[in-house]
């Protein structure tokens, strides 16, 4: 009980004492032997005046229960309207729990880890990777469609020396890329852009780093006439190179048919259907996700939680755990980097601007899919970055903005608030890294 609440009892106590007996000499000596009562009547008559007194005492502890409980005398009483789905925020944990198990992890006793838990962002649907990739109507997946795109991955014989494939890249099996800041080109050239990972591009909805290809089919073209990778001086070149291996002529009769002509469309076609089959529903998350409680360990668990209420899943949200994914295309471009920091300077992260206009100081690039993260580095899109951690580090503060305070402008309220964003702790970071780990496919997982 509050001191206050006490005095307000102390007072309302003494008033009912006094109260009780002022009635009780009342009827004893003036009104029960003015009207000749007998003893018994006296009291009735005391009685039934000190309801009042009684009511009094009543609402006086009515009163006392309400100031010190509002939770079980109040709350109850007050009827509410559900918020929108859009508006109902909860605890970043309740998107990960089981309807009939509960996962608790606690969050190491970290004040600022709790605060970013609380105020997660609203409701958030985690979803697991389907078990097979979406295919165009122009080009269904077959077995000898994937069979014959197989043989042309690794077939060196498509580059204009002879000394690389698609493979060579994007190693199968593997990670899906190279492991290199930027990739090995004919003539040992390099580019410019660490190589994507081919594991799961088949739900992107635009590929390369700039987005400029809307499809698996349009993307196989490229680097085959690139003069930085494969070198082919012409899609004409290519399709005569493979004519003339007898090999293929029954792999593309099994694949299109016994009078199909071999083509660059036909070609590309074989290489993006191979590549829809390589897919990695298979993760500690997914599990979690599909119901089994156990597949991740208390950081990840605390790393997937974080990976809501900081933001993470703005860009990369999905099952594919990127914006740029067929599940929902609707802004596969973002601006990187966003906030201006010194990470900018230190990793070169403005020196190429991807697909905003020359001259534009941030860079437009499609949102990578996290999927094997942690088995594709280096990281970023000059592959700069060789070490998880402070790719991680560099995100949370060139992209989520977590270096401090920040005044910021309400179009919508027309007015400015501040913005709390204190930089991650790095017992968060090494959460959000163990999550990221449980993105990794089981057949990508280093022995051990």
């Amino acid at each position: 009980m509050h001191i206050a609440d006490f005095g307000v009892m102390e007072v309302g106590i003494i008033a009912v004492l006094v109260g009780t007996v002022v009635l009780v000499a009342m009827v004893r000596y003036d009104l029960g032997p003015s009207s000749r009562l007998a003893m018994g009547r006296q009291w009735l008559l005391a009685t039934a005046l000190g309801t009042g007194i009684v009511a009094f005492a009543f609402k006086l502890l009515l009163i006392v229960a309400v100031v010190n409980a509002p939770e079980i005398m109040v709350e109850p009483l007050i009827a509410r309207e559900p918020l929108p789905p859009s508006e109902h925020v909860v605890d970043p944990l309740q998107g990960i729990m089981d309807s009939q198990r509960f996962v608790w992890v606690a969050l190491s006793g970290q004040a600022d880890s709790a605060s970013r838990q609380r105020d997660a962002l609203p409701t958030y649907i985690w979803e697991a990777l389907p078990e097979v990739a979406p295919t165009p109507s122009d080009n269904p997946t077959t077995p000898e469609k994937v069979a014959l795109g197989e043989q042309l991955f690794f077939d060196k014989s498509l580059s204009r020396d002879g000394t690389l494939a698609c493979a060579s890249c994007h190693a199968v099996p593997g990670s899906g890329a190279d492991g290199r800041p930027t990739s090995l080109g004919i003539d040992g050239q390099t580019g410019s852009r660490n190589a994507p990972t081919v594991w799961n591009a088949a739900f992107q909805s635009v590929l390369f780093w700039d987005g400029r290809a809307k499809s698996l089919e349009d993307q196989a073209k490229g680097p085959l006439v690139n003069p930085l990778e494969m070198g082919m001086p012409s899609h004409t070149e290519v399709e005569r190179r493979v004519r003339q291996n007898p090999a293929y002529r029954e792999a593309f009769a099994a694949a299109f048919g016994a009078v199909a002509k071999i083509t660059i469309d036909r070609i590309a076609q074989a290489i993006a259907a191979y590549e829809r089959t390589l897919i990695t529903p298979d993760t500690p998350y997914d599990r979690f996700v599909r119901g089994d409680l156990d597949a991740l360990g208390p950081a990840e668990v605390r790393g997937m939680g974080l990976f809501q209420s900081v933001g993470c899943v703005i860009c990369h949200a999905g099952p594919n755990f990127s914006v740029a994914s067929v599940f929902d295309p609707r802004a596969p471009i973002r601006v990187f980097p966003l906030y201006p920091t010194p990470y900018e300077a230190r990793y070169g992260l403005t020196e190429d601007v991807g697909g905003a206009p020359a001259g534009s100081g941030r860079g437009s690039w499609r949102v990578p899919s996290l999927r094997n993260v942690a088995a594709t580095g280096p990281w970023f899109h000059n592959g700069s970055v060789n070490d998880l951690t402070e790719a991680v580090r560099i995100m949370s503060s060139v992209q989520l903005g977590y270096t401090g305070r920040y005044r910021v402008w309400s179009e919508r309220n027309r007015t400015f608030f501040e913005l709390d964003r204190p930089k991650l702790s790095e017992q968060e970071i090494a959460d959000l890294v163990a999550f990221l780990h449980a993105l990794t496919s089981d057949r990508l997982r280093a022995p051990g």
